[in-house]
């Protein structure tokens, strides 16, 4: 019996996987299966492969053959191959293969987080037979950066709230190479309790990275997460993973693929997490929606998350989460409505958060900016646009700096306004103080966070969100 599809939109790579593995088959017997029913013989396992990692999307005469050898209707197919096609244009920050490669991971861990796991790891709940102990492994306080590390996870979550990522994103990929580290070197029942420190890493370089404007890096190291929290038996922590993911591409200008990760996000999270994180993925949805002029999917989302909650309870949010708070969901929803065209009740909560950490007022004060100019309200929109730079220099944080990008593209119709002549001078000085965007070249020819040389662990890899 053929398996139903996995909720949330439905990509081809990951159904095609769904449908072979629901019958047993190994992606050489699909092709076998579909060289002797389309009497083509040179139909590889390659290509098969590359089908299910969205490398390539088969044409309809394949699509044909593939609902004919694997007994499902050619509809289903061809309506996930559309959507494929859709998704698989190359984003503006080169970072086609890994944005592919975590939808498809993603598509994957909603339908059956089993086949996401870690290799060689213990899934959660799996007890291993009592046996002699084995050898000494990393200890905790190792495990988790410890006193011989540089920074321990929950003192780097909150050393980001002062400095950006052009500053951390290497030290927070030395921590999560730490973690990869312990968890390779010791046996399984330590393995099982040193997961979710790995996911939680993971989920910080990963953001640290993306922060620093090394968006490519960053959707590798969700990966990592995604598996761990997946391996650990965290689907609220996986949720909060894809979440940070979409965010990353709303703010690159991929609002379709935010879209499907967050939807992910949200519906294999929900019943397991918390209302705040519930709340923050609904707003990672009507973020994404708006910005992809979906104003009825963001109204929707909108409601939503503000019918579960205006305040996250203190204790009833995981630790990861420390930064939510009342004032930073209104922020959000403030930000969703200037991008819906709806600016006028966003003023206040926008105004609210800026007086938080530098890279909190630079990013919802390029959000004020543009609701301003949304109310033609130039001068203005200038005035805080020009907070916002200075917040920048002083945020140390590349993202942030993007967020004016869509600030200047704005002002380019009002070259006359004195307030657009003062803020492009101003533009201009603060030039050289900027944050760099994206990892300069290292020593071995990869990239990374500008100012140091960082060092990518092991499985690929290269936070907490105290912004939004």
């Amino acid at each position: 019996m053929t398996p139903p599809p996995p909720p949330g939109p439905q990509l081809l790579g990951p159904l095609l996987a769904q449908l072979r593995l629901a019958r047993g088959w190994s992606q050489l017997r699909v092709a076998a299966e579909l060289c002797a029913a389309s009497g083509v013989p040179t139909l590889s396992r390659n290509e098969v492969s590359r089908w299910e990692r969205q490398l390539r999307v088969p044409g309809e005469f394949w699509l044909g053959w593939l609902a004919v050898v694997l007994a499902v209707p050619v509809d289903l197919l061809s309506t996930a191959a559309t959507r494929t096609r859709g998704l698989d244009a190359p984003p503006t920050f080169g970072g086609s293969r890994p944005r592919a490669a975590l939808l498809a991971l993603a598509q994957r861990w909603v339908a059956d987080p089993r086949d996401v796991l870690l290799p060689g790891a213990p899934a959660a709940g799996h007890r291993p037979p009592a046996g002699p102990p084995g050898p000494a492994s990393t200890s905790p306080q190792e495990a988790d950066g410890g006193r011989e590390g540089p920074v321990r996870l929950a003192e780097l979550r909150r050393l980001d709230d002062l400095a950006g990522g052009a500053d951390l994103a290497g030290l927070g990929a030395y921590r999560l190479g730490r973690a990869v580290r312990a968890l390779s070197g010791c046996g399984p029942s330590e393995r099982r309790r040193l997961l979710p420190g790995l996911a939680e890493s993971a989920q910080l370089a990963g953001w640290l990275a993306a922060d620093a404007g090394d968006a490519a890096g960053a959707l590798d190291t969700y990966r990592l997460a995604l598996r761990a929290a997946a391996t650990a038996g965290d689907p609220a922590l996986a949720g909060h993973v894809l979440g940070s993911a979409s965010h990353l591409l709303t703010g690159v200008g991929d609002p379709q693929g935010a879209l499907v990760l967050a939807r992910i996000a949200y519906a294999g999270a929900r019943q397991s997490a918390s209302p705040g994180l519930r709340a923050l993925l609904l707003h990672r949805v009507a973020l994404a929606a708006a910005l992809g002029g979906r104003a009825g999917a963001a109204r929707q989302a909108l409601d939503a998350a503000c019918r579960l909650t205006d305040a996250p309870e203190p204790g009833r949010e995981p630790p990861w989460l420390y930064w939510l708070d009342g004032p930073e969901l209104a922020a959000m929803a403030g930000r969703t409505l200037v991008a819906m065209g709806r600016p006028l009740p966003a003023e206040a909560p926008l105004h609210a958060v800026r007086r938080r950490s530098p890279r909190t007022a630079a990013i919802y004060g390029g959000w004020l900016a543009r609701g301003y100019l949304r109310l033609g309200e130039v001068e203005r929109a200038c005035a805080v646009a020009g907070e916002a730079l200075l917040d920048a220099v002083r945020a140390g944080s590349p993202r942030a700096v993007g967020q004016l990008a869509e600030v200047r593209r704005l002002l380019a119709g009002h070259g006359d306004v004195p307030a657009v002549r003062r803020y492009r001078a101003l533009a201009t000085a603060a030039t050289p103080y900027l944050p760099r965007s994206g990892p300069p070249p290292g020593p071995t020819g990869r990239r990374a966070p500008a100012g140091r040389t960082a060092r990518r662990p092991p499985g690929g890899a290269t936070g907490s969100d105290p912004t939004g």
